[in-house]
């Protein structure tokens, strides 16, 4: 756990979206240190027309290579959210050859009764985990 989803504009090929999920994975391992295993992605596709991400007034442009990133994770500090961020853009531009400028990244933080990773209970809450 986290459980991270991912909006790409459509027209990636498996072997790209899994030099994609695996370079954010390698980033989540160090920023989080989280296990291996501990491992939840979900790639949503979408034509163009369906992602209008601007940049708030920052003054960049995005690419076809654009990638959303959202998060949803128990509470981490603010440092290793920022490691997360620095990692994920180094790993993304190093493996995948994406920009800086394609890369926006949320992170949504819940609790221990949040998750339930099956069998229909809250193993954080049965201490299972």
């Amino acid at each position: 756990m986290p459980l991270l989803r991912f909006d790409v504009i459509e027209g990636r090929d498996e072997k790209e979206l899994k030099a994609l999920l695996d370079a954010t994975h390698r980033a989540m391992l160090e920023a989080f240190g989280v296990p291996e295993r501990d491992r939840y992605q979900i790639v949503h596709q979408h034509p163009a027309h369906e992602m209008i991400i601007e940049d708030t007034g920052l003054g960049f442009e995005r690419s076809k290579d654009l990638v959303i990133i959202s998060v949803t994770s128990k509470q981490r500090t603010e440092e290793q959210k920022q490691v997360l961020y620095k990692l994920i853009v180094k790993e993304l531009g190093e493996s995948c050859g994406i920009q800086p400028n394609d890369i926006m990244i949320s992170i949504v933080e819940n609790g221990n009764a949040d998750w339930s990773f099956g069998m229909g209970e809250a193993q954080f809450l049965t201490g299972k985990l």
